[in-house]
């Protein structure tokens, strides 16, 4: 890979009521009833914040705090005059690049709800040279039902910097076995090597990095959790700004495999199936603060993500997958939570140095429920500018029958509204049963486009519903830019190449595998091998990738953001995009560090700067394109 230092100069810059339904599972309807409540007061909370809003642009009020550097950040009506997605095909290369990695998820008749779930993957830089490496996770045989070889253990695989890549699993230190699920990647201890933390039905694990070697230190750190639970995603974040990484981990439903057979869930024509998430109880999660030593502390209660029903105290979460984001751009990050048919989380960072915590305000900020006022089986999200604006948007994948949601900020940066169908991704998304869900640049147009990742829980699933398969191919939505119609159209997955092959899909992770610019993706399927996807696109635009390195704190530079402004088309007005560097996206996955910006035909970037993490500001001067610059913070 080659990446370009560049010169720099440095600025100064700144940085509900709970749900019945969490004590009684097996009904979904009071969650309903109460959502259908709450739209009513989003609707009159959108009305008080436009009339807010247009009060103040009379009175031409300034902002409360004006933004770290004065940089045009209106975007032209159309960056593009493409009507209609571009050709561009994705080549499956998991064999050709290396990759042998089968997921076992200990299926042998039971019909155990986690067996469903799949695993995760990440993306990280594991050795330090620069390429994007890969780590799959894997699950393992119910006790009694080994096989009587080997027990499976995750698989590390090391790119070469051309997208191939050799398993060097063995030796690396994580060649170990339990019911691994998701992953979460960070520097935790700042020596400049990614540390990974894998979840898992039962104990969670902590793995240390030392110059490419992983040792086990979960006991130590304190983040093993409890062995009853069932952990999902998970993300190294720096939520006290103390410049170190602390660690929110999602907890599922209350499981056992005790439970899951007692309540010997059934479905005409099929007979025993995988039970739905409202025959479990509600959990809670964890958040873990650094304490610098190597050690963590758990938090979660005194931080104020413990969210309960007040009248029976009974556990609210269900949560899969976890977005973090400063909505607020206060310096501080906040969380948002997709929870699997119970309301979503937001947590408001209180930014508060000697009592740092949160505030859940899903419900009125119009998050908590999709745009019907009801509860989804909520499993991938991410967030992003995916319209080039200041307004941030959240993209979550549902179940089968329940449209993708896609909340877009309205004016205020705690009011949200659901305009998936408006933004067209509502109706070509409500047959699918989504999991994993990122926003990414698939044709380097300078717009974000989405990609989810599809497939059923039960494989005879088409017997007793016609609409529906266990396998499905994954939706790629293109990014049009049109501002007064639909901003993404649907790409045709038959024109898409191996990405639009019917999968069992669950997890999704991007990289930049072999170094050309674009962005490949990885879809993880449960019981079966992955799909290492080369991006092929071949349109000629241009592109800039940026690698941050932080200070002796936070040298991931985890919750950063990078902006850049490029020239107009045809001398319009320039334009604006911006990237948060935040591996922790979609469902149970991390994506790579570096971000990535297409710049379309644009031939020169006007200006770029990268906010970091501590709030300071910097200017990036003489940028080339077509490269990976690496930027590193000044001391």
């Amino acid at each position: 890979m080659t990446e370009r230092p560049v010169p720099t100069q440095s600025e100064g810059g700144a940085g509900a009521p709970d749900q019945a339904s969490a004590d009684a599972p097996l009904v979904r309807e009071d969650d309903t009833v109460i959502g259908q409540a709450f739209r009513w007061s989003v609707v009159v909370l959108v009305v008080i914040a436009v009339a807010v809003a247009g009060v103040a642009w009379m009175l031409k009020r300034a902002p409360d705090a004006p933004p770290p550097i004065e940089l045009p950040l209106t975007p032209p009506e159309h960056v593009s005059h493409a009507e209609a997605p571009p050709a561009v095909v994705f080549t499956d290369v998991t064999a050709e690049a290396g990759i042998d990695f089968v997921h076992t998820n200990g299926a042998a008749g039971d019909k155990l709800l986690p067996e469903t779930m799949g695993a995760g993957a990440a993306f990280l830089d594991y050795d330090g040279d620069g390429d994007q490496d890969l780590l799959l996770v894997n699950s393992t045989h119910w006790p009694g039902n080994g096989t009587g070889e080997p027990p499976p253990t995750m698989a590390l695989y090391r790119n070469d910097g051309r997208g191939r890549f050799e398993n060097v699993t063995a030796g690396s230190g994580l060649a170990v076995s339990f019911y691994g699920t998701g992953i979460a990647v960070g520097d935790y201890d700042n020596d400049g090597d990614v540390d990974v933390f894998i979840t898992a039905v039962g104990v969670n694990h902590l793995f240390l990095n030392d110059g490419g070697t992983f040792r086990e230190v979960t006991d130590r750190a304190g983040v093993a959790g409890d062995r009853a639970e069932w952990s999902t995603s998970a993300g190294f974040f720096d939520y006290d700004n103390d410049g170190r990484l602390d660690l929110v981990v999602c907890n599922y439903v209350r499981w056992s495999p005790e439970i899951d057979l007692a309540v010997d869930y059934r479905l005409t024509g099929i007979g025993r199936a995988y039970g739905p998430p409202t025959n479990f109880g509600g959990t809670h999660l964890y958040l873990y603060r650094n304490n610098g030593d190597g050690t963590f502390t758990d938090v979660s209660e005194p931080a104020g993500i413990r969210i309960t029903n007040p009248d029976t105290g009974v556990p609210v979460a269900k949560a899969l997958g976890v977005a973090i984001v400063d909505l607020d751009d206060d310096g501080y990050l906040d969380l948002f939570v997709a929870n699997d048919t119970v309301r979503n989380f937001l947590f408001r960072n209180n930014g508060n140095p000697s009592a740092p915590g949160f505030d859940e305000v899903g419900a009125p900020a119009g998050v908590a429920y999709d745009g019907s006022g009801n509860a989804t089986g909520a499993m991938g999200v991410d967030v992003a500018h995916f319209r080039n604006e200041d307004g941030l948007g959240f993209g979550v994948g549902n179940f089968a029958n329940e449209m993708t949601s896609l909340y877009l900020v309205q004016g205020s940066s705690w009011q949200f509204a659901d305009v998936s169908i408006v933004e067209g991704i509502g109706g070509p998304s409500r047959q699918a049963l989504s999991f994993g869900l990122f926003f990414f640049d698939y044709d380097l147009d300078g717009r974000l486009d989405l990609l989810q990742t599809n497939g059923h829980l039960e494989e005879e699933i088409n017997t007793v519903q016609r609409s529906q398969h266990y396998r499905q191919p994954a939706q790629l939505f293109w990014n049009s830019g049109r501002r007064s119609r639909s901003c993404f159209a649907v790409v045709p997955p038959e024109t898409l190449g191996d990405l639009g092959r019917p999968i069992v899909g669950r997890g999704a992770a991007y990289a930049d595998i072999d170094a050309d610019g674009d962005l490949d993706v990885l879809l993880t399927q449960t019981g079966e091998p992955p799909l290492l996807l080369r991006n092929d696109q071949a349109l000629g635009h241009h592109w800039l990738r940026c690698r941050l390195i932080g200070r002796t704190v936070n040298r991931d530079a985890i919750g950063a953001w990078v902006g850049l402004t490029l020239p107009g088309e045809d001398g319009g007005v320039s334009w604006t995009q911006r990237r948060q560097v935040m591996p922790t996206r979609s469902y149970l996955c991390q994506v790579e560090l570096p971000v990535t910006f297409g710049l379309g035909r644009a031939d020169r970037v006007e200006a770029l700067w990268v906010t970091w993490p501590d709030g300071s500001t910097q200017m990036v001067t003489d940028v080339p394109i077509d490269t990976t610059i690496v930027i590193e913070q000044r001391k």
